[in-house]
């Protein structure tokens, strides 16, 4: 896994090889924060990165100067992979959440303007990802909530579906406040 662009733009990331975590490719997370880039000031964004995994995502809002990154896991070695990773790289502005995702959309207090999630594929219930994030309305105004999924979902009935993008097995539905 490699930081596409910012600061540590290269830098190569390697966690630990028993991790089940699915990285996004580094494909599609350049082709994503093209689009990001294009629609957002990142420096001035506060970013949600949900279902964190090896904290990739999180890492390349970090690198590319973004004020504040929440990123969420609940499995132990990977918060603490992505917390340590944060640490050594003097991202301050990472705060790293050891939490079910769905939790943390219940009691978050905070607004987002991009928010992240990157669920395991076959998660029942995906769907209340995007029910969590519109009804508490954690999106500042002309947010987007960005949802990673495989090919054989379609969410582009829901509420605020703005676009969806296929970048090979990568699937992103986003969705505008």
């Amino acid at each position: 896994m490699r930081i596409v662009s910012g600061r540590y733009r290269g830098r190569t990331i390697t966690p630990p090889k028993n991790f089940s975590a699915r990285p996004t490719t580094d494909f599609a997370k350049e082709a994503l924060f093209n689009i990001i880039s294009v629609n957002f000031d990142v420096e001035e964004a506060a970013a949600l990165d949900l279902f964190s995994g090896t904290g990739g995502i999180s890492f390349e809002f970090a690198s590319r100067g973004c004020r504040s990154v929440d990123s969420v896991e609940m499995n132990f070695a990977h918060h603490a992979f992505i917390k340590k990773t944060a640490q050594e790289l003097q991202f301050s502005q990472m705060r790293c959440y050891k939490q079910n995702a769905f939790s943390f959309l219940a009691t978050c207090k905070n607004t987002y303007d991009i928010i992240f999630a990157d669920p395991p594929y076959d998660l029942e219930g995906i769907e209340k990802i995007h029910e969590a994030v519109f009804s508490r309305q954690l999106l500042n105004p002309g947010g987007w909530l960005i949802l990673e999924h495989s090919k054989s979902k379609d969410f582009s009935t829901l509420a605020h579906f703005k676009e969806h993008r296929n970048y090979g097995s990568v699937n992103f539905s986003i969705f505008a406040s």
